[in-house]
């Protein structure tokens, strides 16, 4: 199954995202009014980073409170890794696990499409497990 498949239910304008030249800290009411990890930096229609709860954490681990004024710009993950609409699941897993970490966004075209979770790229894997174990289970009753 391909990425794109995952986000053909979702709208591009459901995507939560951030300026980089805005604080931290209205990034971080953000990420916790919409209780979500993490969300692409956006910059003349283009994702030009992420940032995520651990970005936060580690910006605040090393710099304290004071932190909370800088702007996403100089706290993101960047350059951002992406991936496309064709790209397997099972690819843009792999991608995440060996990277470590966990969300994705999907460009096509230099377009985002979609900004995926680990999460959501776990359930799919596992419903495909699920199914392949059934249909393993009819053909061994079948037989």
């Amino acid at each position: 199954m391909q990425v794109s498949t995952l986000l053909e239910n979702r709208a591009r304008a459901d995507i939560v995202s951030c300026a980089p030249d805005v604080s931290l800290h209205e990034a971080v009411r953000t990420l916790a009014e919409r209780r979500i990890g993490a969300m692409p930096v956006m910059e003349g229609g283009e994702v030009v980073g992420i940032i995520s709860e651990r970005d936060v954490l580690y910006c605040l681990a090393s710099k304290g409170g004071e932190s909370l004024t800088k702007s996403v710009r100089e706290v993101m993950t960047a350059p951002v890794v992406t991936v496309e609409c064709t790209t397997s699941c099972v690819e843009a897993l792999a991608l995440m696990t060996a990277r470590r970490f966990r969300h994705l966004p999907v460009v096509e075209r230099g377009e985002m499409r979609g900004f995926l979770s680990i999460g959501d790229l776990v359930k799919v894997r596992l419903e495909e497990v699920s199914h392949e174990a059934e249909a393993m289970r009819e053909y061994i009753r079948m037989a």
